[in-house]
């Protein structure tokens, strides 16, 4: 069967670990990579073995090889990329957040199921095995009533006033910061385990540096600061380090969460407890193969990854035997596994279920984002308001 060929817009941090996920699949090839410039396009594709560079992603949109193409540039550029993409014809697999705002994800939302493109966006802490595990543990009833829910995702990676990156300016990374960027990583992980949509939220937000010193010389996302920097400028920062969060589900049930880029010695923690009328779960991303299950009347237990002890819902997810721990590039590889079966295997976009993040979670998502910005500033309860019909 001939490889289903795709294009890649952007090569930062993540465009490369799609690359490396995609290539592990064996029916998918990336046969173009486009950047912005001829020059360094040419310099990343032969660093990757791309055979096909592109210094003006459109060109790349032109090619009729190319029949997916993934958007890894930065925020501001999702909406416009991703938009054109669709007008081509060609499926799409996002990074989020979708877009720059709820009106703009609606409309991509609408332009893809009218242009009948197979459409993603690149949650993948839902696609962990113990996640789906959980996930088929909830929807089974063996937690009982979901009562509540908590839990955080902490980084460090902006803790000194010295560190700088360009999520940090509202005009490329937009509005929201630490919760559109790892906040709806929280929410669509839990939204999707428990199967509940988050409806109402009340949110307290802060940046915690307020004046940041940008070097003169670029540090990349994750990189290791350099030991002395000759200058600084001083920049105001206007989106938060830190939120936390008062979350009501659909059903009635309730939770919080707490997001920060200034926890010292949390690298990429998203965790989270459900407490349900009868169990309780905990998982914490930084030990992604053990799911912790607690009891009020026998001793509480903790679960390892192990395909011989999944439910069968969940068995797919994991690929190796118990104790071959999987992690967070594996759940990425399963996220696009998902995405390309349902492309290889021909499925109607509009009809058939996904087993995916869509452009529909990305808009809920920026929904969420959105209300929650709304209710820092007002001070008070505010609704998710997700369009059910959006014409673009």
């Amino acid at each position: 069967m001939e490889k289903v060929k795709v294009g890649i817009i952007g090569t930062g941090f993540i465009g490369p670990t799609h690359i490396e996920a995609i290539r592990r699949l064996g029916f998918v090839e990336v046969v173009g990579l486009a950047e912005n410039s001829q020059e360094a396009a040419e310099k990343k594709a032969a660093e990757l073995g791309i055979p096909k560079a592109y210094g003006d992603y459109r060109d790349m949109l032109q090619d009729s090889e190319i029949q997916v193409v993934h958007n890894c540039t930065p925020n501001h550029l999702h909406f416009g990329i991703n938009k054109e993409i669709i007008l081509a014809g060609k499926h799409v697999l996002s990074e989020k957040p979708l877009a720059m705002s709820s009106q703009e994800s609606a409309e991509l939302l609408a332009l893809a199921k009218e242009h009948k493109v197979v459409h993603g966006v690149n949650f993948n802490y839902r696609q962990f095995p113990v996640v789906r595990q959980l996930a088929a543990m909830i929807k089974n009833g063996e937690i009982g009533k979901v009562n509540l829910v908590h839990g955080s995702y902490l980084q460090d990676w902006l803790l000194y006033e010295t560190d700088f990156n360009w999520r940090l300016a509202p005009e490329v990374g937009g509005k929201s910061r630490a919760v559109a960027d790892i906040g709806s990583h929280w929410c669509d992980t839990v939204q999707n385990v428990t199967g509940k949509r988050i409806v109402e939220v009340f949110a307290d937000l802060a940046t915690v540096i307020p004046v940041r010193k940008k070097s003169t010389s670029n540090v990349a996302t994750f990189g290791a600061q350099q030991a002395q920097e000759e200058t600084y400028e001083d920049v105001p920062i206007h989106t938060e380090d830190y939120a936390s969060v008062l979350v009501r589900f659909e059903d009635g049930s309730r939770g919080v969460f707490t997001v920060s880029q200034v926890s010292a010695g949390r690298k990429n923690r998203l965790s989270f407890e459900i407490n349900g009328s009868q169990k309780s779960a905990y998982w914490n991303q930084e030990e992604p193969e053990k799911l912790w299950i607690g009891h009020r009347d026998r001793p509480n237990e903790v679960l390892q990854a192990d395909p011989a002890l999944f439910l069968p819902e969940a068995r797919s997810a994991i690929h190796h035997p118990g104790g071959h721990n999987e992690g967070w590039p594996d759940a990425l590889k399963n996220g696009m596994l998902n995405f390309y079966t349902f492309i290889r295997e021909g499925k109607d976009p509009l009809n058939d279920e996904k087993n995916f993040a869509t452009f529909e979670d990305g808009h809920v998502s920026m929904c969420i984002t959105d209300a929650i910005l709304e209710s820092h500033e007002q001070q008070k309860w505010v609704k998710v308001q997700v369009e059910q019909e959006v014409h673009s």
